[in-house]
């Protein structure tokens, strides 16, 4: 019997999976299977991962949106302490939901996985006080091959969880903070990115992905 429950195509856009495993509790704690080829596999999702990442980060930090151009990755991803909200935007050429965006909400309390495909840009949002972020990757990362959208851009318009403030018209963290006064805390390069339509019309939205 299978360890995971798939939720498919979440949001109407296809390729998204949220993923939550059967979590096994007593008195003592729990266990639970982080990851399982033969369930995947049973559940149709064929993908091999290469590579395994975790960072930790403080609330409010915004890490996004990004993409690799000539190395896509698929992205298996989840939280081991805290809560962020993460999300994906889809920048498949030609796909009938380009530009679309989903968020879920990972913690630790609910175990849940979110699975990104090739063909997104993907992006988190710290919640919690702190949080360490886990994720597998389809390709090994190749410096110099980022690419990125502005985690703003009004066109996708992400509904960022306890996030206020006004576009000040590009990537800029200028005028926003969250709900509670916390500031953004999100790089230089990651306010400088671009917006969806310059990505449309660049030669990175041909990229195969």
């Amino acid at each position: 019997m299978g360890q995971i429950r798939v939720e498919k195509n979440v949001g109407g856009i296809e390729g998204l999976c949220v993923i939550e495993p059967a979590v096994h509790g007593d008195e003592r704690g729990y266990f639970i299977e982080t990851y399982n080829q033969k369930d995947m596999e049973e559940q149709g999702l064929d993908m091999v991962f290469v590579q395994d990442n975790q960072s930790s980060s403080s609330k409010g930090v915004l890490r996004g949106l990004h993409f690799q151009k000539k190395y896509p990755q698929g992205k298996l991803v989840r939280v081991i302490n805290g809560t962020v909200f993460d999300v994906a935007v889809d920048i498949r050429a030609g796909s009938k939901t380009f530009g679309q965006w989903y968020g879920v909400e990972l913690s630790a309390e609910n175990h849940k996985q979110f699975y990104v495909p090739k063909g997104f840009a993907h992006g988190y949002f710290v919640l919690s006080e702190w949080a360490e972020f886990c994720y597998k990757c389809s390709d090994f990362y190749h410096p110099g091959d980022d690419g990125g959208i502005d985690w703003n851009d009004p066109e996708i318009g992400i509904q960022w969880p306890q996030i206020q403030g006004e576009y000040p018209g590009s990537g800029s963290i200028k005028g926003y903070s969250m709900i509670d006064g916390t500031p953004l805390n999100i790089n230089e390069r990651d306010q400088n990115w671009g917006t969806l339509d310059q990505f449309r019309n660049s030669a990175d939205a041909n990229i195969n992905f």
